[in-house]
This record gives C-alpha cells, structure tokens and sequence, in this order.
C-alpha cells in the first residue's frame, strides 16, 4: 500500500476511483439512515466508518492489490460496503449470481481465480458441497445475521460482524490508478459457459455520473435525486444493482436493504420505511401488480425503473393504474449497465397519459456519453427512420472491455470499434430506440421477420393475460412460425380459451398493429413461464420444450 509523495508545485493527479463517491455524502448526508430489513439501521457516518473496518479484515486475512474477493449475500448493508472497501483496496469485487447451477458457481469462482469469499452462511450448504474443487479459494467469512456460527466443517476465518468489531475504525487507503480492475461478475448466454464481465474504477466512477444525469438533471419521470428512498428489487450480484448504490450513496440518500426477497418484507420496508424509488425485472414488477395486497396499500409515491427485459404496455398501464410511475431503461451486462431510458423530451410533458405511457414503455433515449447506431449485417449505418431495423452498437466509457480470459468471444463483442449488442432495433425520427428483439429470438417466418417482443407486448393488452411469451418453432413450409404462451390472470380461468387469442391477435394485425403473417398460429396457456437466473423469460428453456 503506497501513497505518492508530491513535490511543490506538482499538481495532484486526480483520478476518477470509487473511493472519491464516498467525499460529497461525508459533508452532505454524514446522519442519513442505511436500513437492512426490519434488523438493522445505522448512519452513512457508520457506513464509513465499517468500510474502513472491512479494509482492515480483508488486508489482515492477506487481500492485496490484485486479489479477488467473492461476495455471495443477499441485497444488505454488507454488500453495500463490499463495493467500496474491496476495491478501495485495489482489490477485485467479483459478485456471485447465487441462483447458478453448483457446476457454475465452480467455474466462476475458480475462473476469477477468487482468493477470498464472504457468503452468507444460507449458502454454506453450496460451499460445503464444491469445496473441494474450488482451485484458488484461500479463506472464507461467513455472514450470520443472528450472529450465531453455524456448524461446518469448512476452515472459517471468523463471522463478519464479529470480525469487523475487532477491526480498526482507520484505514489508510491507497493511491490507485483509476483504470484498476474494480469488479467482475458473470453473464449467462444461450450456450456454453458464464461470460466474466469486468470494470475499471473509471468506468464505475463515469457510470455513476452518467447515472445520476441521465435520471436527475433531465426531468425523468423516476428521476433519482436527494430526496429519495432507495431500495432495489434486482439482486446486487446483477450489474451491481444497475449501479445504483454508487449513486445512491454519492447523492446520500436514504437506503433500504431488504435481505432475501420476501414478498411480505419487501410490502413491509416499501410501506413503513416509505421508499421512493427502487429498479427491477418486469417479472418482479407483475408479481407486485398481480397481488391482491397491491390493491389495498397506497403506492402512488413509489417510482420503479424496469430494465432486463422489455416492459410491456399492459404491465405499464396495471402499474399506473395503482398510483406507481413506471418507465422503461436498457442496459446489458456488458454495458455496466447503462445505455438509454424513456425519457419525455419538453413537448411530450403536454402528452394525455396514454400517449405518454407509448414512450415510457420504449427502449429509451441514450444517456450522456453513449452513442448509439443501428447496423445491417456487414457493420452499415442504418436510417434512423423508426421503420428500418439492424443491431444496435455502442460506444460509451463504461463499456466492458472484452469477456474475462476469452479473446475469442471478446473478438465477436467488439468490432469495428463498437461494442454489438446481439439486439435487434430501429431508432425513430424523435432519436428513441426500440429494441424488437434478440438476433437468436427473431423469429423467421418466410423469409421475413416477426418480433417476439412486439408479439408479447400485444398479447399483454389483453384483459385476461398477465404474462406472455412467444417464440419460433419449426415449420416445414415457413421454416418458423409464431407461437404464444400466456398465463392468465385470476379469475379468468375458465373464462378464455386458446381460441379467444387467436380472434385477438387477428383483430390487432387488421388495425395494422402487426402484419397478418406475424399472427401466431398455435397458443398455449400455461400455469407459469420458465425463467432465467435474472428473472427474465427463459426463451431457450421454451424453444426446447416446444420444438
């Protein structure tokens, strides 16, 4: 650990590391509340403080510059001062998707090479079972909320809190350049092996910023600002929460951590610790809507950013109808991962609610500092006419550099400069993006391509749905057809059948909505919609089981 010793009249070189987010909120916010669950409130003047302390257990246990520390908890405090003692110290954060399958969470931890990991001690039972072939895994700590240490035969180094009560409230940290590596998480596709993203202490410090613009300074109907109370429904092992707690804690806001998502906790924290603003999966989001209790509370103080997937106009128009502002951003983990939000410009404040709820459910305009373009097959530029589709590219400074130890696959990302999304868009003549789909979930029927999400989103208008999915399935003549699985919402049981959905999308391709070859032919109603690790819709679990 070195600091670097000026001379008189040499300039302090300033770099842009996460440790610098932490100055505004020591003098702006040192008494705000950081609440976790209904267990625990402190202080961000506490929060500095348990950095510090987490510094020292990590630098004590033999964490250096370099090293990777794996962080396998539920959304709470502790992650919150993960992800900024661990890479303060140089070291690499690299945050574990808990809902991977054993033979993943292997070659995760032992890709990143962790050295350390801290898990709450729920997941033991996981440890336990692949101990033995984890290959870099040197100590662990374990989480216990009630404080009681578990029964193990793991070599424990000792339980958080207890550890961190013994450490000293000081740290000296060090001088780092801003390109350092900060964290790494992992990605996963349609096939093969996890994909490790990683970030630099620049990019983390830039995407805070582009962050807290892109939602305070444009007017944003869910815009993030210090009057806020913040608790997110996406699991801080994905994307960093979005990078929402990096901002949160720069503006010092108020912060709720809910612990394991517990549909009664979470009801209890968004009601008594009157949370404002919060980000999730659109799945997340309908369960909420879907529940009877949603109805009986007031929730027209509650804004929620939805990304992962796209937000579809009948999920919006049920949100708004309960009092909640919805709007749709996009990102990947890939892009850390910020890219665009559904931003009104200053003409469409005017707008009916309708009209506006038509652009709050869009991809999105594109943050400060990310530029955008639509591409044909061999890397053209594409009109931006909101008819003409092709992959959307990016550029911004907080792009992940390439897929951790894969050149192969890194090479596929990043051409020509841009980094390629693998999704299908147009931009309209207003600038906003729409997303129609993945290239691998397009759906090609007779040479011409249907839009799954467009499909969806249709389907969701319905009064009966409440959830769907579409996907392509083979066809001897056409090569693919369309087809449509939906769950129905309560009470509509016995009242709809297959047929009923397919009078509806007919109607919607006679009033132009879709053309008459992208109406479905086959519909299945179905108890539940398989899903991914995130909460996304599971589409390559759904192609094997219907093709």
């Amino acid at each position: 650990m070195s600091k670097r010793v000026y001379q008189p009249g040499e300039a302090y070189d300033y770099q842009l590391t996460i440790g610098q987010l932490l100055e505004t909120p020591k003098f702006y916010a040192p008494n705000q509340e950081i609440v976790y669950r209904d267990k625990l409130r402190y202080t961000y003047k506490d929060l500095f403080v348990r950095i510090n302390q987490l510094a020292n257990v990590l630098t004590d246990l033999g964490i250096k510059q370099g090293d990777t520390v794996c962080v396998f908890d539920f959304d709470s405090h502790r992650y919150l001062e993960s992800f900024f003692a661990i890479p303060m110290i140089g070291a690499v954060m690299h945050t574990m998707n808990w809902r991977l399958s054993p033979e993943q969470i292997i070659y995760t931890m032992n890709h990143a090479e962790d050295d350390l990991v801290i898990i709450h001690k729920e997941f033991l039972p996981i440890l336990e079972q692949i101990k033995d072939k984890l290959t870099t895994l040197k100590k662990i700590v374990v989480i216990a909320d009630d404080g009681k240490m578990p029964e193990t035969k793991l070599n424990i180094e000792g339980e958080y809190e207890d550890l961190l009560g013994k450490a000293s409230p000081d740290f000296d940290f060090p001088d780092l350049d801003e390109n350092t590596k900060a964290s790494t998480f992992y990605t996963t596709g349609t096939t093969g092996l996890p994909k490790g993203v990683y970030f630099s202490h620049r990019q983390l410090v830039l995407h805070t910023l582009g962050l807290i613009s892109i939602g305070g300074c444009y007017d944003s109907p869910t815009g993030l600002s210090v009057r806020d109370v913040y608790m997110p429904l996406t699991p801080m092992f994905h994307v960093h929460a979005w990078g929402v707690p990096y901002a949160a804690t720069m503006l010092g806001i108020k912060q709720v951590y809910p612990g394991k998502y517990e549909p009664a906790m979470l009801l209890k924290l968004l009601l008594e610790e009157k949370v404002t603003f919060s980000h999730c999966v659109p799945t997340i989001l309908q369960m909420l809507v879907g529940s009877p209790v949603a109805k009986q509370v007031d929730l027209s103080h509650w804004k929620v950013i939805i990304g992962g997937a796209r937000l579809p106009k009948g999920l919006a128009k049920a949100a708004t109808e309960l009092g909640i502002t919805v709007q749709a951003a996009y990102g990947m983990s890939e892009t850390c991962p910020l890219v665009s939000i559904s931003n009104f410009k200053p003409h469409m404040f005017e707008w009916d609610k309708e009209k506006q709820l038509d652009i709050l459910v869009k991809t999105g305009i594109p943050a400060p500092m990310v530029k955008v373009e639509i591409v044909d097959p061999s890397g053209n530029p594409l009109p931006h006419d909101g008819k003409v589709t092709g992959e959307l590219v990016i550029r911004a400074p907080w792009l992940t550099p390439g897929y951790f130890k894969d050149p192969e696959k890194s090479k596929d990302l990043w051409r020509n400069g841009w980094l390629h999304t693998g999704d299908v868009a147009y931009i309209d003549e207003e600038g906003y993006i729409q997303i129609t789909d993945r290239i691998k979930d397009v759906i090609k029927s007779g040479g011409e391509w249907v839009s799954s999400l467009d499909l969806e989103n249709l389907m969701s208008m319905h009064e009966a749905v409440l959830e769907a999915a579409a996907i392509g399935i083979p066809d001897e003549k056409w090569g693919e057809r369309p087809m449509m699985l939906v769950t129905l919402k309560p009470g509509f049981e016995d009242k709809v059948k297959e047929e009923d959905f397919k009078e509806y999308m007919k109607k919607c391709a006679e009033d132009g909505k879709i053309p008459k070859y992208g109406v479905p032919d086959k519909y299945v109603i179905v108890d539940q919609i398989p899903k991914t690790s995130v909460g996304k819709i599971d589409k390559k679990e759904l192609r094997k089981m219907y093709h």
